[in-house]
């Protein structure tokens, strides 16, 4: 199977689980800290690690230094979604995800730096297609004037250079240990992040108050998006085997596009959940956008 199908079902995934902690964020966690919701992604990590033992007994081979560089990796990640968390509790999902195409850029320069990647002309070329049209549907003017917000450019850069650097780790450890060894170990990290967090007192009672009020609700729905993340996430991850950092991360920017698209499907079928523009002038940039991404993928593949 083609490296770009597991290319793209990060974003694809990943745009699904935009919307899912979009909802989760309005519903649950409004007024308390984020950082909770990382608790379920860390517990989602800390239950694959015994599968991915069982299915891969050698994880424990790597050197320490090694595996410390693999679980700074997931360190990493967990910060990256700690900061796009805080982002989307006050901005909308399509406001939010625009800054997604941050993170081949930073991927580009770091494996240049540190793996000596160099694309050809066809495939920068298509990698530039695939960012030049996610970030063609990224682009909103209100008034006439470009609204600019600092805090969630900080906030969103920041997360797309932690999780850039977080790719190039697993990236370099992933070819020369073993995938599922390197992933267990990024997990790992996760699940130490996870427990960090837990060791502080007001996020322990946020998070038995908020399941005190909505166990059933809260654990289904927020479970489906940690599985619908963690394929994502081994999808992308996996795709990193065969392909230049900032080729997969180029194809992992258009979760903005999936975005826009899945937001056209819920104002449609569900306008209570979300509500995107349908003008016929956002259809047709939409429609442009994916055009550009297609004859992108289309270069970096052939």
């Amino acid at each position: 199977m083609s490296w770009v199908v597991f290319a793209f079902s990060g974003p694809v995934l990943w745009a699904i689980s935009v919307h899912l902690d979009k909802y989760l964020v309005e519903r649950f966690f409004k007024e308390s800290n984020v950082a909770v919701m990382l608790l379920f992604t860390a517990f989602v990590g800390l239950l694959v690690l015994p599968v991915i033992w069982l299915y891969e007994p050698s994880v424990t081979t790597p050197g320490a230094r090694s595996i410390a560089l693999i679980i700074v990796s997931g360190l990493l990640y967990m910060g990256a979604m700690l900061l796009y968390l805080q982002a989307l509790q006050t901005e909308e999902a399509s406001v939010v995800a625009p800054y997604f195409q941050a993170s081949p850029l930073f991927g580009f320069v770091l494996a240049y730096l540190v793996l000596g990647e160099t694309l050809s002309w066809r495939q920068f070329a298509g990698g530039a297609m695939i960012v030049l049209g996610a970030l063609i549907v990224s682009v909103r003017f209100k008034y006439g004037a470009r609204i600019f917000k600092t805090r969630l450019a900080v906030l969103m850069l920041s997360c797309g250079f932690a999780a850039a650097l977080a790719g190039l780790i697993f990236k370099v450890f992933a070819i020369d240990v073993e995938f599922w060894t390197t992933t267990f170990w990024m997990y790992v990290g996760e699940a130490l992040f996870g427990c960090a967090l837990f060791l502080v007192p007001a996020y322990r009672r946020q998070l038995a108050a908020t399941l005190r009020v909505n166990t059933a609700a809260l654990l289904s729905i927020n479970g489906s998006n940690e599985l619908i993340n963690l394929g994502g996430g081994l999808g992308n991850r996996y795709a990193l085997m065969f392909a230049p950092l900032s080729l997969v991360q180029a194809i992992g920017s258009t979760t903005t596009l999936f975005v826009f698209a899945f937001g056209v499907v819920l104002s449609v079928f569900w306008p209570g959940l979300t509500r995107e523009d349908l003008s016929g002038r956002e259809l047709t940039k939409k429609g442009l956008a994916a055009l550009l991404v297609a004859a992108g993928v289309a270069l970096v593949t052939h």
